[in-house]
């Protein structure tokens, strides 16, 4: 394997040398389960389930872990809001997302641990940074604890800051500090929020802060220093420039390799929910099959951004159904397509530069443009090689038709099922049609032709019979 990848950290194309022979960790932020994932979301997961599926293709053994954040301020505010306790807010939403992610077939992590089961950690991690001298409990009574940044001098090594050219938040709590810009490990328990929304330490019951628990997840389950970190490219400051000064300051080598995706914008600006401009998953999948959204989303380099449409994400669609509809004539000729193709050399190429899936869908595009002349032949073992190296490559990238993916859980089982109604309703018409062909009677046939049509159904003549397609 020759893979090369873009360190956000020193902003090179490198060559993925893992720290273990054979074995890949990986740590990806996962989102704040406060509302329904959008698009924006989902892409992040997307891109490192691409990133996952290529190492295992590769030979490594990967260990991906992807993080829940299930408590935190916004999860206190919005059930605050809703009348509702924080964990079953944040139960709920994590729900919902775990059903976004299978629909658009992103594999579960090797483990997703959640903020709230990890806090033992957290407190062992804050009270090191404190024996070192990193770190202090406010002197306020607060039962707060922040990061001193100015006890490291390497704070703003991720993002090539400077610590006097940096502001801090705007809605920062300065209450405690000995600099403004120092961040939250450990934030004490207020009387306006919920008590179960607090843990016992040493500084006094509270709750950890964001920057500390994905540190601590990290650690426990990938080791103190392991091979990539993860996540959007918003986060690279403050989250993971924090997180970055905290682990290294507690003797941590932590990620070697520091990877970010770009946002899905709309009218040029970040999808979040914050401006009303989300789409969400299941919104989305009214429109589009979530191979469909999928392949959208695969179809752009993981760095660039990428500005959501309708009318793109229409066009992706419209173009992955003709990769698919190559499988089914191939499949219709040879009885079954096998999986385990061999990859064209473009397709690799691609993708062990930087993940360079872009050039790698247009690769596949070219052998299915060779498999389609290669279907007037009938069947060969030519076409079954093309069509299984089509096969093998799309299952890289998580496009594989044929993957149980597609169809296992309950959003799976609805679909099939609808599709398998469909089928039984369009045969029977299919049937009329034939039926009224043999009569000659043109003009019956032409009708449920039209009706099928005016449903959206197209509807393909092969020599093993008609195939219908949405």
């Amino acid at each position: 394997m020759n893979l090369r990848l873009h360190d956000t950290a020193t902003r090179e194309v490198r060559d993925f040398v893992p720290l273990e022979e054979g074995r890949a960790g990986i740590y990806v932020c996962g989102l704040t389960v406060q509302s329904e994932p959008h698009v924006g979301h989902v892409r992040s997961a997307v891109n490192f389930d691409v990133l996952r599926r290529w190492l295992t293709a590769s030979g490594y053994d990967v260990h991906f872990i992807r993080n829940v954040t299930d408590i935190d301020d916004k999860i206190l505010a919005k059930s605050a809001e809703q009348g509702r306790p924080w964990y079953n807010l944040a139960y709920a939403m994590h729900a919902e997302l775990t059903k976004a992610l299978a629909s658009i077939n992103v594999l579960p992590p090797t483990y997703e641990p959640g903020a709230t089961g990890t806090v033992p950690e957290m407190l062992e991690l804050i009270e090191t940074l404190i024996e070192r001298g990193h770190a202090y409990a406010a002197e306020d009574g607060s039962g707060d604890v922040y990061f001193d940044v100015r006890s490291w001098p390497s704070y703003g090594e991720l993002t090539r800051q400077g610590l006097d050219d940096m502001e801090p938040a705007e809605d920062a709590d300065p209450r405690g500090k000995r600099d403004p810009r120092d961040f939250a490990l450990w934030k004490g328990w207020k009387t306006t929020e919920p008590e179960s929304a607090a843990w016992p330490a040493p500084w006094g019951r509270g709750r950890p802060g964001w920057h500390i628990e994905c540190s601590a997840m990290a650690s426990k389950y990938l080791g103190p220093a392991f091979d990539i970190h993860g996540g959007g490219v918003d986060l690279r400051f403050p989250h993971h420039e924090n997180e970055l000064a905290q682990s290294r300051a507690a003797g941590k080598p932590f990620a070697s390799y520091w990877m970010h995706n770009a946002w899905i914008t709309t009218a040029g600006e970040k999808m979040s929910k914050s401006l009303g401009n989300s789409l969400l998953v299941p919104s989305v999948l009214e429109r589009v099959r979530g191979i469909e959204l999928r392949f959208y989303m695969v179809s752009a380099h993981y760095r660039s951004h990428v500005e959501f449409s309708f009318e793109a994400l229409d066009e992706a669609a419209t173009s992955f159904r003709r990769i698919e509809n190559y499988l089914e004539r191939a499949a219709a000729l040879l009885g079954e397509v096998p999986s385990d193709g061999i990859w064209c050399a473009e397709f690799v190429a691609a993708m062990d530069d930087d993940l360079g899936t872009p050039a790698a869908v247009a690769a596949i595009h070219d052998v299915v443009r060779e498999g389609n002349k290669l279907l007037a032949d009938g069947p060969s073992d030519a076409l079954r090689g093309n069509a299984a190296s089509v096969r093998a490559m799309l299952g890289v990238l998580g496009l594989d038709p044929a993957d149980p993916g597609w169809t296992d859980g309950s959003n799976g089982a609805e679909a099939e099922q609808l599709r398998g109604a469909v089928d039984v309703l369009i045969t029977a018409l299919l049937e009329d049609r034939a039926q009224a062909r043999a009569d000659k009677d043109w003009g019956r046939a032409d009708a449920i032709r039209d009706r099928i049509k005016a449903a959206g159904i197209e509807i393909e003549d092969t020599p093993s019979g008609p195939k219908w397609s949405i």
